[in-house]
């Protein structure tokens, strides 16, 4: 079978688990082929995503290293054999691949948590403040690519309307609210859009307002993604120089608690949304 020159994340992710297990158990690649049956190569090319396995190699796999959880194999063991090409596939070759690793995390998330400071989140966003903050980019995109980013992150937003939702709790700064990334009309509707999705029985939005004391994490945007067990939890970033997925234990703990903390911070939902309504009020 041809290796893939390009490996989407949760191919890697599956690779790297397996790397991790294999660490944890002490062993070197070559070791750890030799238990199973395998290269050395062929075994680097398995923890880097780059090539298949099977099911069955797994749970092999996770008995030569003693891996005793076996919520964590069964999933794993899922994972190998999991073939679904998305809606995001539709995209490839013409968007970013951590785009479409994006919309992969988000479908195959049990839960969504995020925190934004500055924007309303992506989930969230209609059209227009799309389209607006989105052709703000340096350098600015072309009027065809710009409506193809605007086309995927309408797209996006589905996973939170699908049949058996994730649950999606959101946190947002009062700055994202006020930040006029487009017209007054537009961010009077993005406001009562975000009043409508806060209705939704899978939806919470909680806001951060100006005046709570001492509350410095207003820069720490981030989206956490519940696994089907807490190992498979992964954090994704977005920043100025390119976006990133972390899953080390330590840094899933970090976001975690910063998530956490910046909740404490928050108004009630029901507060929130009196929040959200009185700000579209001035608009």
């Amino acid at each position: 079978m041809a290796l893939r020159s390009q490996p989407t994340a949760f191919q890697a992710r599956l690779g790297a688990e397996l790397r991790k297990m294999r660490e944890a158990a002490g062993m070197t690649a070559r070791e750890a082929a030799e238990r199973v049956g395998t290269t050395s190569a062929q075994m680097s090319h398995v923890e880097s995503g780059r090539a298949g396995i099977s099911a069955e190699r797994v749970r092999q796999m996770a008995t030569q290293y003693a891996c005793l959880d076996g919520e964590l194999i069964a999933e794993l063991a899922a994972m190998a054999t999991d073939r679904d090409k998305g809606w995001w596939e539709e995209f490839r070759g013409v968007l970013a691949h951590r785009a479409l690793d994006l919309a992969e995390l988000e479908h195959r998330a049990s839960s969504l948590s995020t925190f934004e400071g500055v924007y309303i989140p992506g989930l969230l966003q209609i059209e227009d403040y799309t389209r607006d903050l989105m052709s703000y980019g340096i350098p600015q995109p072309s009027s065809r690519y710009l409506e193809t980013l605007v086309a995927f992150r309408l797209r996006r937003r589905a996973v939170l309307t699908q049949c058996s939702p994730p649950e999606f709790h959101a946190v947002i700064h009062e700055a994202a609210l006020r930040t006029r990334v487009s017209t007054r009309d537009t961010a009077r509707k993005q406001l009562d859009y975000l009043l409508a999705q806060s209705e939704q029985p899978n939806i919470t939005i909680r806001v951060v307002p100006f005046d709570i004391d001492r509350f410095g994490g207003a820069g720490n945007s981030l989206l956490y993604a519940a696994g089907p067990v807490p190992r498979l939890d992964t954090v994704y970033i977005d920043a100025l120089h390119g976006p990133g997925m972390l899953d080390a234990e330590s840094q899933l703990v970090r976001y975690r608690a910063l998530l956490d903390k910046a909740a404490t911070f928050s108004l009630s939902t029901a507060k929130s949304r009196d929040f959200i309504h009185s700000i579209a009020q001035e608009l």
